[in-house]
Formats: structure tokens, sequence, C-alpha cells
């Protein structure tokens, strides 16, 4: 069964799972559990701007922050990143601690705080090689609207807790002005997913 990603780099889902024969995605609630949450977390985050990039230049100065192309951890506290920084992200998972706490609520809040203090990646440091997939031989994810359309019209949506218009909200570190910190982004508003879910993990591999 291949893996691909989807929207970004980094969360990887069995084809067979996701998608019909004929490449088109499958009803949700025929998507196993742990990537239908993936797929619903990826909807959101598709288009957000790169976490070392917000960092960097704040909500003031959003526009010049990269897109995000690649995701790593769990949904709700993924860490998402642009070409350009992820370099950044796998010295400090691989080199300061960051793969120790793989699984763990304070992931994504450990990195930023790291890279807000001024971490990075020394010069050439080298990236992960990743497989690209022909963005045109895959469909767009469903964006939220259709998303929370099919699971409101699924027969068998009794007892899944998926609120895409109910927030959970987290504080962005500092943002930076070169390495220096000067004020505090405002808060991020992300999907409530079910704390109970067992979401599995998607983080670098050497």
């Amino acid at each position: 069964m291949s893996k691909v990603s989807i929207g970004l780099r980094g969360w990887r889902f069995d084809e067979r799972e996701v998608f019909t024969e004929d490449g088109e995605f499958r009803p949700l609630m025929e998507i196993p559990e742990e990537p239908r949450h993936r797929l619903v977390r990826l909807s959101l985050i598709v288009e957000r701007p790169c976490d070392a990039c917000y960092l960097v230049h704040g909500d003031a100065e959003k526009e010049r922050c990269r897109q995000a192309t690649i995701v790593y951890g769990e949904p709700l506290d993924e860490v998402l990143l642009c070409d350009a920084h992820e370099a950044d992200f796998l010295y400090w998972f691989r080199e300061e601690g960051g793969q120790d706490l793989a699984g763990e609520d304070e992931f994504r809040d450990a990195f930023h705080e790291w890279f807000a203090a001024g971490g990075r990646a020394p010069e050439g440091y080298a990236g992960l090689e990743h497989v690209e997939t022909d963005p045109d031989a895959l469909p767009d994810p469903p964006d939220p609207q259709e998303i929370q359309r099919r699971l409101e019209e699924a027969n068998d949506f009794e007892g899944e807790r998926i609120d895409l218009r109910e927030g959970l909200s987290f504080e962005r570190p500092d943002t930076l002005d070169g390495d220096d910190a000067e004020s505090d982004a405002d808060a991020d508003e992300d999907a409530d997913v079910d704390a109970d879910l067992d979401l599995g993990t998607d983080y670098p591999t050497r």
C-alpha cells in the first residue's frame, strides 16, 4: 500500500484508505479514524503560514510569511514549516532534544520557544529528501465546510466529536525582529478534536 502526502508534506496517508479506485476521496466516515482526523485537521491548516516565519514577522507583517509546505507532529500540536525553515526544525528535533518530546503536549511550544530564543540550524545543515507526489495527480483536501457537511450527513455520525465551528486557541511565543523578541503574537484558533482520541504521530526520521 503506497503512502502519499495531501496538501502538505510530512503527514502520510495510505492511498487505499482515503481514495477510491477512481482517485476521488472516499466518503469521510469510510476512512479509518486516525487518517480521518488528520484529514479534518489538514483542511484547516493547509493554507496557514509557516510557524517560524510567523515568529519572525508577527501578525503585523503576516504577508511576509511564506505559506507552510510541511507539517510535523500530532494534530492540534503540529509544527508548520516552509522549505526554508525545515532545516531549523530538523536540527532542533535531532540535536536539541526535540525528539524526546515527540508525542508530548509541549512539542510545538518547545520548538517555538527554541526558535524565538534565536535557535537556528548551522549553515548548510542537511534537511530531508522528500518523495514528491505529483500534485495534479491527487485531489485537493476537502475544505472545512465540506468536511463538516459530510460529517453531519453521515449516518454513523453519532459519537463523533469534531466541531469545526468551535476553536481551541494557543499562544504563540513572542515574534522576532531578527533574533530578538519584540511583541506578543495573537492567539490562533484550532479545531476542537476530542482530546481522548489517539491520533498517532508523524515525525522526521534520520
